[in-house]
Protein backbone atom coordinates (compact mmCIF):
# COMPACT_ATOMS: atom_id res chain seq x y z
CA UNK A 1 0.00 0.00 0.00
CA UNK A 2 1.14 3.16 -1.41
CA UNK A 3 -0.81 5.97 -0.81
CA UNK A 4 -0.82 8.69 -3.38
CA UNK A 5 1.49 11.99 -2.59
CA UNK A 6 -0.83 14.42 -4.74
CA UNK A 7 -3.70 13.27 -2.53
CA UNK A 8 -6.63 15.91 -2.34
CA UNK A 9 -7.27 15.85 0.91
CA UNK A 10 -7.49 18.30 3.60
CA UNK A 11 -8.14 19.12 7.42
CA UNK A 12 -12.04 19.62 8.63
CA UNK A 13 -12.79 21.74 11.41
CA UNK A 14 -13.00 18.80 13.89
CA UNK A 15 -8.74 18.04 13.18
CA UNK A 16 -9.26 15.42 10.94
CA UNK A 17 -8.83 14.64 6.96
CA UNK A 18 -11.54 14.97 4.22
CA UNK A 19 -10.37 13.29 1.24
CA UNK A 20 -11.86 15.20 -1.87
CA UNK A 21 -12.35 13.69 -5.32
CA UNK A 22 -14.24 15.21 -8.16
CA UNK A 23 -16.49 14.01 -10.61
CA UNK A 24 -18.02 15.01 -14.05
CA UNK A 25 -21.49 15.35 -15.08
CA UNK A 26 -21.20 13.62 -19.00
CA UNK A 27 -24.16 14.72 -21.60
CA UNK A 28 -25.13 10.40 -20.74
CA UNK A 29 -25.49 10.97 -17.32
CA UNK A 30 -28.53 13.47 -17.18
CA UNK A 31 -31.94 12.76 -18.14
CA UNK A 32 -34.68 14.46 -20.62
CA UNK A 33 -34.58 17.57 -18.06
CA UNK A 34 -31.23 18.03 -18.21
CA UNK A 35 -30.40 17.05 -14.94
CA UNK A 36 -27.86 13.74 -13.23
CA UNK A 37 -30.36 10.50 -13.36
CA UNK A 38 -30.55 9.65 -9.53
CA UNK A 39 -28.93 6.18 -10.64
CA UNK A 40 -25.92 8.09 -11.44
CA UNK A 41 -26.02 9.20 -8.45
CA UNK A 42 -25.14 5.95 -6.57
CA UNK A 43 -22.59 5.24 -9.63
CA UNK A 44 -20.64 8.56 -8.54
CA UNK A 45 -20.80 7.53 -5.05
CA UNK A 46 -18.76 3.97 -5.77
CA UNK A 47 -16.27 5.51 -8.24
CA UNK A 48 -15.97 8.17 -5.07
CA UNK A 49 -15.54 5.15 -2.87
CA UNK A 50 -12.64 3.81 -5.04
CA UNK A 51 -10.85 6.87 -5.60
CA UNK A 52 -10.80 6.69 -1.79
CA UNK A 53 -9.16 3.47 -2.07
CA UNK A 54 -6.55 4.53 -4.83
CA UNK A 55 -5.83 7.90 -3.97
CA UNK A 56 -6.09 8.08 -0.46
CA UNK A 57 -5.46 4.63 0.90
CA UNK A 58 -2.79 3.68 -1.68
CA UNK A 59 -4.58 0.54 -2.90
CA UNK A 60 -7.00 -0.17 -6.07
CA UNK A 61 -10.06 -1.52 -4.62
CA UNK A 62 -10.02 -4.03 -7.11
CA UNK A 63 -6.45 -5.66 -6.10
CA UNK A 64 -8.02 -5.51 -2.26
CA UNK A 65 -11.06 -7.70 -3.78
CA UNK A 66 -9.12 -9.90 -6.10
CA UNK A 67 -5.59 -10.07 -4.34
CA UNK A 68 -6.68 -9.98 -0.59
CA UNK A 69 -10.58 -11.48 -1.16
CA UNK A 70 -11.42 -8.63 0.98
CA UNK A 71 -14.68 -6.78 -0.22
CA UNK A 72 -17.09 -3.81 1.31
CA UNK A 73 -20.32 -4.50 -0.06
CA UNK A 74 -22.91 -1.52 0.75
CA UNK A 75 -25.76 -3.06 3.08
CA UNK A 76 -27.54 0.46 3.61
CA UNK A 77 -27.54 3.98 1.69
CA UNK A 78 -29.41 7.19 2.43
CA UNK A 79 -29.03 9.73 -0.16
CA UNK A 80 -30.96 13.23 0.12
CA UNK A 81 -30.95 15.33 -3.71
CA UNK A 82 -30.32 19.21 -2.30
CA UNK A 83 -30.03 20.45 -5.60
CA UNK A 84 -29.73 19.18 -9.23
CA UNK A 85 -26.31 17.94 -11.11
CA UNK A 86 -26.41 19.06 -14.35
CA UNK A 87 -24.60 18.23 -17.56
CA UNK A 88 -21.05 19.78 -17.51
CA UNK A 89 -20.81 20.07 -13.80
CA UNK A 90 -17.80 18.78 -12.04
CA UNK A 91 -19.00 18.23 -8.60
CA UNK A 92 -16.75 18.48 -5.52
CA UNK A 93 -17.06 15.32 -3.52
CA UNK A 94 -16.04 15.33 0.16
CA UNK A 95 -15.66 12.16 1.65
CA UNK A 96 -16.01 11.30 5.42
CA UNK A 97 -16.11 8.41 8.06
CA UNK A 98 -19.43 8.70 10.40
CA UNK A 99 -18.83 5.18 11.81
CA UNK A 100 -15.99 2.80 12.15
CA UNK A 101 -17.28 -0.42 13.59
CA UNK A 102 -15.44 -3.91 13.92
CA UNK A 103 -16.83 -5.03 10.21
CA UNK A 104 -18.87 -1.81 9.38
CA UNK A 105 -17.84 1.42 7.82
CA UNK A 106 -20.20 4.30 7.17
CA UNK A 107 -18.75 6.68 4.89
CA UNK A 108 -20.15 10.46 4.19
CA UNK A 109 -20.29 11.79 0.68
CA UNK A 110 -21.29 15.79 0.17
CA UNK A 111 -21.10 16.74 -3.61
CA UNK A 112 -20.98 20.22 -3.92
CA UNK A 113 -20.98 22.60 -7.08
CA UNK A 114 -19.86 26.25 -6.48
CA UNK A 115 -19.80 25.95 -2.97
CA UNK A 116 -23.80 24.87 -3.15
CA UNK A 117 -24.40 21.04 -1.31
CA UNK A 118 -26.24 19.04 -4.60
CA UNK A 119 -26.00 15.49 -2.65
CA UNK A 120 -25.82 14.34 1.00
CA UNK A 121 -25.32 11.01 1.03
CA UNK A 122 -24.24 8.35 3.77
CA UNK A 123 -23.44 4.46 2.97
CA UNK A 124 -22.71 1.18 5.38
CA UNK A 125 -20.75 -0.93 3.89
CA UNK A 126 -19.74 -4.47 5.53
CA UNK A 127 -16.29 -5.54 5.06
CA UNK A 128 -16.47 -9.69 4.18
CA UNK A 129 -14.49 -12.28 3.37
CA UNK A 130 -15.01 -12.13 -0.43
CA UNK A 131 -14.82 -16.39 -0.58
CA UNK A 132 -17.09 -17.21 2.15
CA UNK A 133 -19.09 -13.95 2.40
CA UNK A 134 -18.72 -13.74 5.52
CA UNK A 135 -17.98 -10.77 7.70
CA UNK A 136 -14.50 -9.63 9.19
CA UNK A 137 -12.69 -7.36 10.97
CA UNK A 138 -11.76 -4.45 9.11
CA UNK A 139 -8.28 -5.36 8.17
CA UNK A 140 -5.85 -2.67 10.99
CA UNK A 141 -4.04 -1.59 7.73
CA UNK A 142 -7.17 -0.10 6.56
CA UNK A 143 -8.59 1.07 9.08
CA UNK A 144 -6.10 3.89 10.25
CA UNK A 145 -7.01 6.02 7.06
CA UNK A 146 -10.81 5.40 8.14
CA UNK A 147 -10.04 6.72 11.59
CA UNK A 148 -8.20 9.71 9.72
CA UNK A 149 -10.99 10.79 7.49
CA UNK A 150 -13.98 10.59 10.70
CA UNK A 151 -16.31 13.16 11.39
CA UNK A 152 -19.41 13.14 13.28
CA UNK A 153 -22.34 13.04 11.11
CA UNK A 154 -23.69 16.47 12.59
CA UNK A 155 -20.30 18.07 11.46
CA UNK A 156 -20.39 19.61 8.18
CA UNK A 157 -17.41 18.90 5.61
CA UNK A 158 -14.95 21.16 5.31
CA UNK A 159 -14.89 24.29 2.96
CA UNK A 160 -11.91 23.93 1.00
CA UNK A 161 -11.86 27.48 0.50
CA UNK A 162 -11.72 28.41 4.08
CA UNK A 163 -9.90 25.47 4.99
Amino acid sequence: MTPQTNLLSMTSEGGNEVFITRHLVRFGDVDPAGIAYFPRIHNYIHESFENLWEEYIGARYYHVIMNERVAFPMAHSDVDFKHPLQFGDRPLVKVTCFKLGRASLGLRYIFEVNGIVCVDARTTTVCINADSFKSIEIPAAYRVYFQRIMAPLDMPAADPDTA
